[in-house]
Formats: C-alpha cells, sequence, structure tokens
C-alpha cells in the first residue's frame, strides 16, 4: 500500500512539472517557428528582389574603375540569410544635386535650380563604414567635404570634388590616399530624394532638435524651418535638420547633426522588423541609390546592423582644423595626418607609418584635454566636477558651451576616438554612458556631457556626510 501511495505521488510530481514547464516549452518553440518563418521569409524576399528588380548599380564602371574596389565576395549564407565573412569598409556619398551642378545644364541668371534625381555633382557628404565581424563593430568615419586633399587628375581641392570629375572610383582612391591608402570593398551613392523616402520607410526619427533652423534660398527651393526640442521627424523635416549648417561650426556642426541624427536611427530602426521589411524599403529607395553592393551583400549589412550593440557603434570624424582665411582663399579643412595615422590604426586595421602608435599608451590623466558641456543648469554641479577630476590628476579642463537637451545620465564623449582615455574619466566620476563620437567639443579630446545622475550623485554624498557615526 506504500509503496502505491508513493508510486502515485511520484506521477502527481511529475505531472505537475510537465504542467508548469509545458507553456515554456511552447514558448520557445513558438520562439523558434517565429524566428524561421522571419528568416524564411527575409530570404524568400530578398530572392524576389535580386530576380525581379533592376540592378541596384545606376552607373556602370569601367574596368579601370571597378578594379579600384575588391572584387571578392563579401557573404556567405547561413541558416538562408547572407552573412560577413571579414571586415569591410563601404563607401557612402550623399548626393543634392541641382540643375546647376550638372556639366552639361546651362543655366542663367535668376534661374531656379531644381533637384534632379541625378549622381553626378558634388559629394555632400562623405561616410567610411567599417563592419567588421571579428569584434561586432561598427565604425563610421565622418569626412568633411571641405577636407583639403589632393585628387588625382585635379590637384589639391577639397575632397567632394572627386566625385564630379571620377564618381565613386575616383572619390575612393582621393579618400583611400588621405586615409593612409585604406582599403575599399565597395560604395554607396544615395541622393536626397532617397534619405527622404528612407526616413520615411522607417516610421521617422526621434531627435532633439538643438536649437531653431530657420533658412531660406528660394533659388533651390529650400526652405528650413524646424523648432527646437524634442520631437518626432518625417523624411522632410529629417532632411532638414540634416542640411541646415548655418552656424559657427558650418559643415562641421552638420557633421555632429548628421551623427546624432545616425545614432538616432540605428538605435530605433536596426531591428529584425526592419530585416524584414528590407526588400520593401529597396523598392522604395531604389531609384534613388547606386551602389556595386549586390542585395545579398545589403541584406548582410544589415543583418550585422541589426546585431550590433549601441556601445559597439563608433562614430568617428576626420581630425583637422579650419584653414585660416588670410592664408587660403577658399574655406577648408586641414587634415591632422598624425592624428588620421592614428586612428586608422587602431579602428580601421591599417599598419601605422608612425611605430608610436603601435606602442601600448600611457594613460596620463594631465595630457587629457577635457571639455564640460552642461545640462543641468547648475554651477555647482560643474564646480564639483572639476574639482573631482583635478584631484584624479586631470588638469586641462574647460568649460564648453552647454548641451542644449538636459540629459538624465552623463555622456563621457571620446571626441578623438581615444576610448581608453574616456573610460579612465567614467572610473573616476563612477557613472556616465561611453560613447566613441564626434558630437562634443572640437577642441577636446573628450568630452563631458553632463546630466541629472551627477547632481542625483553629488546629492547623495551629501547626505552621507551629513550622518553622524
Amino acid at each position: 500500500m506504500s509503496a502505491q501511495k508513493t508510486s502515485h505521488k511520484n506521477h502527481q510530481t511529475v505531472m505537475r512539472k510537465s504542467a508548469q514547464t509545458a507553456p515554456k516549452r511552447w514558448f520557445w518553440l513558438g520562439c523558434a517557428l517565429t524566428g524561421v518563418a522571419m528568416i524564411s521569409a527575409t530570404a524568400g524576399a530578398l530572392l524576389a528582389v535580386s530576380l525581379s528588380t533592376t540592378p541596384l548599380m545606376q552607373r556602370k564602371l569601367s574596368p579601370e574603375e571597378a578594379a579600384v574596389f575588391s572584387g571578392d565576395d563579401l557573404t556567405s549564407m547561413s541558416l538562408r540569410l547572407p552573412k560577413l565573412t571579414r571586415p569591410v569598409n563601404i563607401l557612402i556619398l550623399g548626393m543634392s544635386v541641382l540643375t546647376s551642378d550638372l556639366k552639361d545644364q546651362k543655366t542663367e541668371p535668376g534661374k531656379y535650380f531644381s533637384q534632379v534625381n541625378s549622381f553626378e555633382g558634388l559629394s555632400d557628404v562623405m561616410l567610411l563604414l567599417r563592419f567588421n565581424p571579428q569584434n561586432n563593430k561598427l565604425t563610421v568615419l565622418s569626412i568633411p567635404r571641405d577636407t583639403r586633399t589632393e585628387v588625382e587628375g585635379v590637384g589639391v581641392t577639397k575632397i567632394n570634388d572627386a566625385n564630379y570629375h571620377g564618381g565613386p572610383a575616383l572619390s575612393a582612391k582621393s579618400i583611400s590616399s588621405l586615409l593612409g591608402g585604406v582599403n575599399i570593398d565597395r560604395y554607396l551613392r544615395v541622393n536626397v530624394g532617397g534619405v527622404e523616402k528612407l526616413v520615411d520607410a522607417l516610421g521617422g526619427v526621434n531627435i532633439h532638435v538643438p536649437k531653431d533652423m530657420k533658412y531660406r534660398d528660394d533659388s533651390q527651393h529650400l526652405y528650413i524651418n524646424l523648432k527646437a526640442g524634442k520631437q518626432h521627424l518625417n523624411g522632410n523635416q529629417a532632411l532638414q535638420f540634416l542640411r541646415f549648417r548655418y552656424d559657427d561650426l558650418g559643415d562641421i556642426g552638420r557633421i555632429q547633426r548628421q551623427q546624432l541624427m545616425m545614432r538616432a536611427l540605428m538605435e530605433q530602426a536596426l531591428n529584425p522588423a526592419t530585416l524584414v521589411r528590407l526588400p520593401q524599403i529597396i523598392s522604395t529607395i531604389q531609384d534613388h541609390i547606386d551602389t556595386n553592393l549586390s542585395v545579398e551583400e545589403l541584406a548582410a549589412l544589415v543583418s550585422f546592423g541589426v546585431q550590433t550593440q549601441r556601445s559597439d557603434v563608433q562614430l568617428l570624424m576626420v581630425p583637422g582644423e579650419f584653414s585660416d582665411p588670410k592664408e587660403y582663399k577658399l574655406s577648408f579643412w586641414l587634415p591632422h595626418y598624425n592624428e588620421i595615422d592614428t586612428m586608422m590604426a587602431k579602428y580601421f586595421g591599417i599598419q601605422s607609418k608612425n611605430p608610436q602608435a603601435q606602442e601600448p599608451q600611457i594613460n596620463d590623466p594631465s595630457s587629457v584635454k577635457i571639455a564640460i558641456q552642461d545640462s543641468t543648469g547648475e554651477q555647482k554641479a560643474i564646480d564639483t566636477l572639476i574639482e573631482n577630476l583635478n584631484k584624479a590628476g586631470y588638469t586641462r579642463v574647460y568649460v564648453s558651451k552647454n548641451w542644449p537637451e538636459t540629459l538624465s545620465v552623463t555622456r563621457i564623449v571620446a571626441q578623438q576616438g581615444d576610448f581608453e582615455d574616456a573610460k579612465g574619466i567614467r572610473n573616476v566620476l563612477g557613472l556616465g554612458d561611453v560613447r566613441v563620437e564626434s558630437t562634443g567639443s572640437l577642441r577636446s579630446d573628450v568630452t563631458i556631457q553632463l546630466g541629472k545622475d551627477w547632481l542625483n550623485k553629488k546629492a547623495k554624498s551629501n547626505v552621507n556626510n551629513k550622518i553622524p557615526n
């Protein structure tokens, strides 16, 4: 009898455990089936796009031009979806082409210059993206369009002239030469119509507009009218945000806004749902892009982006300085070649010409130039921050203009790409979100965009100090 009771009790225990685990099994099975369905749908849709649409390349490259880019495969198939097989470098050229920019168009004084769906003018935006599956990092290097450099067959000029004179191949050669011979695997050109449609296809973007932006140019029907503050921008409004350059920093300020926009889009749009909708997105913007990427390679890049953590996205800018108007007739961004050399060795795997760049760097706080951009509105917070930094040996500290958006979390921005310096400062403060990007003060090595968390920490510290033993 005792044995029967024990057997019955064990049977009830097994049944209860089975009932408890069944929902979990069905949950994970559902997730697996959903994943398989998404992968199958995406793979099938990509195949349909690749077979049924016109090629993504709008410009036919000559054999000499095609040789500028690597000809080997970038991807392999995994679970029916393509994936990257090695680190790849993609050149992105953003185009804003008017009728007056085209070589075969004659313009008359006072005539309206309309936007055209073309890729043959000056490149308005230049980015070099590195997708690295070896460390799962995505690096974006912004190249100011006014960068002074040698363009083959043209001479010393602004680097955005290269596309006008020789298209994507000459642009790639000029940028590679500027950046120490970096290999460029593929290119993608997109004009303003494509950017507007892309943002709309992604559902718009949430971003903080740092100040009122107002500009009017009737000659090209360019009208910018954005109010300061956090808002949701549609495609046309996002273009206004990106194209505004009428402030003290000119094109460099615009690059900083581009980086803010890129990070916002990555954080809200790079998800599995975007991958599934990729064929629809390509179809929407296809007339506005020109690329030697295949659909499969494009899918592999988006898939990589979907899986990339925010902390693994690094936004850099070519180091340099504004030219002196007394020395140059044109306004240039003068590149700092030693700093470029170090940056390319660190983030793009280029063998440095400077032996010191390969040596382990000793973290010397006294050599780090730190800018403070306050978002709290509390002068005492700035004073205590400087005091804490000075005690830790950071003596090259200055206060820059306030950050326009109130931040709940302090941002520690590696302005020149030195992540270790930024991380060292975070360790001293005991808080903050470390970012590799170029949105801080131009003269700094690291910019601290001070948030409310610093106020909270100081308040707690004061309370603790008042508690008697």
